[in-house]
């Protein structure tokens, strides 16, 4: 691949931040707060799933699921779950877990599941020859049998949109309106990265819908892979941000 000019920007919780002074994108973020024994008693008295995430980190990487049981806390790394009676004992282990590297705890959002399997949304947003945004491909990430993360590179796989949500009992014409809604979102994202910091070329926003369809920005990469979309049986989405990968240099 060769090199191109793109910003990128690994953090986060600046990222989060960007999209928390928008009012029209705050809604659309669960809550997110840095990892420390405060937050952590907090969101586990108000939420019933929250994740544990690095703050710099990709691919999926190094996520836990805290679950609250009637009992005390589970919690699932990769595959491996594990007990803890109290939230104290929680806390000790994520703070070994991170190795006093910064992490940030969200909301769980409850994940819309397509034919038994949890799925969120890829949202690929890129710039034109003009520096206009338009969102190029909207597509499934659908994850592996007991695994937390959907990520393609966590055992997931990728899936056509209306498919995906058919499977999901979404309605035709709810389809054709949340996948507006999705596009719509990846611009608005967009400009604003924009408005932070100049470079971008590329987005790709993971979306999570819930079950009454609302929307929910997991997390924006701002180096997003392309080549996963090579392996879909339709291979017009790959094509198609292929060509505007090409525009600004991404891909010879």
């Amino acid at each position: 691949m060769a090199k191109y000019k793109s910003s990128s920007i690994s953090d986060k919780w600046k990222k989060t931040n960007w999209l928390l002074e928008q009012g029209d994108l705050r809604k659309h973020v669960p809550h997110t707060a840095t990892f420390d024994r405060k937050n952590l008693f907090s969101m586990l008295s108000k939420y019933s799933t929250v994740y544990f995430k690095p703050t710099h980190g990709s691919g999926g990487a190094g996520i836990i699921r805290i679950n609250k049981k009637n009992n005390g806390y589970q919690t699932q790394f990769k595959k491996e779950k594990s007990f803890f009676a109290t939230a104290d004992e929680l806390y000790h282990m994520l703070s070994r877990f991170s190795n006093k590297r910064p992490n940030l705890l969200q909301k769980g959002i409850p994940l819309a599941k397509t034919n038994g399997k949890l799925f969120d949304i890829r949202v690929m947003v890129q710039k034109t020859k003009k520096g206009e945004w338009i969102s190029t491909a909207v597509f499934a990430k659908i994850g592996s049998p007991g695994k937390i993360a959907t990520n393609y590179n966590q055992g997931g796989s990728l899936g056509l949109f209306q498919p995906t949500l058919t499977g999901a009992g979404f309605h035709s014409a709810s389809i054709q309106n949340t996948e507006k809604a999705l596009k719509q979102l990846g611009v608005s994202v967009a400009k604003n990265f924009d408005r932070h910091l100049k470079g971008f070329q590329e987005l790709g926003l993971d979306v999570a819908v819930d079950n009454k369809e609302k929307l929910w920005i997991l997390e924006v990469n701002t180096r997003p892979q392309i080549y996963p979309l090579k392996f879909l049986k339709d291979k017009k989405l790959y094509h198609r941000t292929l060509s505007y990968a090409k525009q600004y240099g991404r891909l010879k």
